[in-house]
């Protein structure tokens, strides 16, 4: 069940291609399945088509993409194709968007953030100063400030996750976080690699997570906050 794509995902109508999911069941092949078709639609075909607004200076546009219009490019952008970004997304200063990532209509990606290899159904949001390598991120979830999709493991061996006490391969040693729809990753949280989160979940601030995470959690670690008495003492400017 923790692999399904049924399970993460049922807004399929908020994705650019409808026929993307045709004859795909686990998660693990929609991130196959990208690179593919970016090939197909923008590499072989040359497509470099840029319908943005341009706020500052003009991005620095690599390889083969795709920019919808209404979409929103900021100062210091760097995207790395092939790429296809929707419309009316918002592109904050300093993003760094790398290749085979489909970005759908209605997305940010914040200040500072780097996007790589990822999959954002509408409406789904990476806010600032946060890296997410090769995830799914359904529509309208969030990752927060901060953020960390941790997406290789130390021996560079392929990503697994375990299902009813067995090992499932994920057929790639590069996986990040598989984030259902609506699902939230709180400010500074860290996804080890591999790590699947069920739709409407909400990951706390500063909680380090790995595995499955079932839809409709709220994930927290148990912490006693400290209150001590303090010096005066003032600080030389």
């Amino acid at each position: 069940m923790s692999t399904k794509i049924s399970y993460y995902f049922n807004k399929f109508e908020k994705f650019p291609d409808p026929h993307f999911f045709d004859g795909l069941t686990e998660t693990y092949e929609i991130l196959q399945k990208t690179k593919v078709y970016l090939k197909d639609t923008l590499t072989d075909k040359n497509v470099m088509e840029n319908h943005a607004e341009v706020r500052g200076s003009a991005p620095n546009l690599h390889g083969n993409y795709y920019i919808g219009e209404g979409t929103v490019i900021y100062n210091d952008v760097t995207v790395i194709g092939p790429v296809y970004i929707g419309k009316n997304c918002e592109i904050m200063p300093g993003a760094i968007i790398r290749p085979n990532s489909i970005i759908a209509d209605g997305c940010s990606i914040g200040h500072g953030s780097e996007v790589k290899h990822c999959v954002m159904f509408g409406g789904s949001k990476v806010a600032s100063l946060s890296f997410a390598g090769d995830c799914v991120l359904g529509a309208g979830a969030r990752i927060g400030s901060g953020v960390i999709t941790a997406n290789r493991k130390f021996n560079q061996s392929n990503a697994t996750i375990k299902i009813d006490g067995e090992q499932v391969d994920l057929e790639d040693s590069f996986f990040g976080c598989i984030l259902g729809d609506c699902a939230r990753l709180g400010a500074n949280c860290v996804t080890q690699p591999g790590s699947h989160i069920g739709p409407y979940s909400w990951i706390y601030p500063l909680t380090n997570i790995r595995g499955f995470i079932p839809a409709q959690k709220r994930v927290y670690h148990p912490r006693e906050l400290v209150m001590e008495e303090n010096d005066i003492v003032e600080l030389k400017s």
